[in-house]
Order: C-alpha cells, then structure tokens, then sequence
C-alpha cells in the first residue's frame, strides 16, 4: 500500500489542524494505521493509531486534543488536532501495517508516508 500525507501548516497555540492521508494499493480496510511524529533531534513517536477493526489507540500527550478517524471506501486516514501546543510541532508521518504487531512502536509498520510538517507557535 502507499500512503500520501498532507494537511499539515503553521498554526498558533490553541488552533487546529486536519491531516489527510490517502492510501492506494491494497485494500486498504485489512490494515491498521495510525499516526506518527518526529521533531528535530528526536526520535519518532507514536501518536494515535486505529486498527482494522477500528479500536484506536492514543499516545498519552494528544488524548483529549487529536482524534484519529478512517474512511475506507476513500482509502483515507485522518488526524484531527485540535487545542495544538508548541510541543506538537513536528514532521507527522502516516503509517500502515497488515498484522496485528505492537501499535504504538514505529518498528511494526512497514508502509509509511513522506510526511507533513505541522508547526505551532506560541
């Protein structure tokens, strides 16, 4: 499957942000994707993952303020950031595996998107 991110920009604190990724390829309902970001000098991290089934999973530092949605007859995932921090700002990467491996590590999706930047000023 490839995958395509966009929607990312510059947004001050306290605004929103709606990233889009979309899928072609295999059908994509039979996998799980989620969301994932890294900051310069960091390491990437997990931020939100829905799997085949539609059980979602949150990091710990975006619950309550991002929810992850999918609609698979577009073959679109979707990360809805409300309430944005500076800590947010980042390169947000969208992510696809096929089997049910450990989802909050970047080691168990093996498809991945170029990336969009998301920028939140103070």
């Amino acid at each position: 499957v490839q995958l395509q991110a966009s929607g990312g920009g510059s947004v001050q604190a306290g605004g929103s942000l709606r990233l889009s990724c979309a899928a072609s390829g295999r059908a994509f309902r039979n996998y799980s994707a989620g969301w994932f970001r890294q900051a310069p000098g960091q390491e990437r991290e997990f931020v939100a993952t829905t799997t085949w089934g539609g059980t979602t999973y949150y990091a710990d530092a975006v619950k309550g303020r991002f929810t992850i949605s999918r609609d698979n007859a577009k073959n679109a995932l979707y990360l809805q950031m409300n309430n944005l921090e500076p800590e947010d700002t980042a390169i947000y990467y969208c992510a696809a595996q096929s089997l049910s491996a450990t989802y909050t590590s970047p080691a168990s999706y093996h498809y991945w998107g170029q990336g969009t930047q998301v920028t939140v000023s103070s």
